[in-house]
């Protein structure tokens, strides 16, 4: 087996901490979670930690970043699946029964939004953060346009705009009370869509 060069081990030492800070954050929150905390839970020294990362706030844009991209890519294989239309956004209710309105990520947002109240550059890279999904997100919706499977009602821009927040303030709702169900954001959806497919 070959030898992982310096660069590799760097890059691997830095997802480690990044994998390891994200459990932490999620279950005890940003807050309270030291970057000490993160060294020693991933086997680190804290040097380790200060060499890939300037600060807290720093390793957290890290984290939500991975969370952002992971979710934005279930989204674009749920859609992406060689079926009809409607089965896909039966799957894609499915995929937000399960992860919208789960409150350690839900909470890990608004903590950190928090923490960037008066942070100016912390919100703009918070910011530059958030569009990787809307990138994706409008990517899916224009792929659909161009297929001709839907007409949108307004620009592709404001339709990711829109599912995006509707999927959020949903997200905000359910991490209060889990009770509320997803099923209106697949009809807000199928509307969206140019009233795409029939509510099963």
């Amino acid at each position: 087996m070959a030898r992982m060069t310096r660069s590799e081990s760097q890059a691997q030492t830095r997802a480690h901490l990044i994998a390891t800070a994200r459990d932490l954050f999620l279950a005890n929150g940003y807050g309270v979670t030291s970057l000490e905390k993160v060294a020693e839970e991933a086997g680190y020294s804290k040097g380790a930690v200060y060499s890939n990362f300037r600060n807290k706030k720093e390793l957290c844009l890290e984290v939500l970043q991975l969370i952002h991209a992971t979710k934005g890519s279930e989204i674009a294989e749920v859609m992406a699946r060689p079926v009809p239309l409607e089965e896909r956004l039966i799957a894609f209710e499915d995929w937000a029964q399960r992860t919208l309105g789960d409150v350690e990520w839900t909470m890990l947002e608004f903590e950190f939004i928090a923490a960037t109240r008066h942070d100016p550059e912390l919100r703009t890279a918070l910011a530059t953060n958030l569009s990787s999904t809307h990138d994706i997100v409008r990517a899916v919706l224009g792929a659909l346009v161009a297929s001709g499977e839907v007409t949108l009602p307004m620009s592709v821009e404001d339709a990711t705009t829109s599912a995006l927040s509707f999927g959020v303030g949903l997200g905000i709702q359910r991490a209060i009370d889990p009770t509320i169900s997803t099923s209106v954001i697949t009809r807000n959806l199928r509307a969206l869509l140019g009233g795409s497919g029939d509510s099963p």
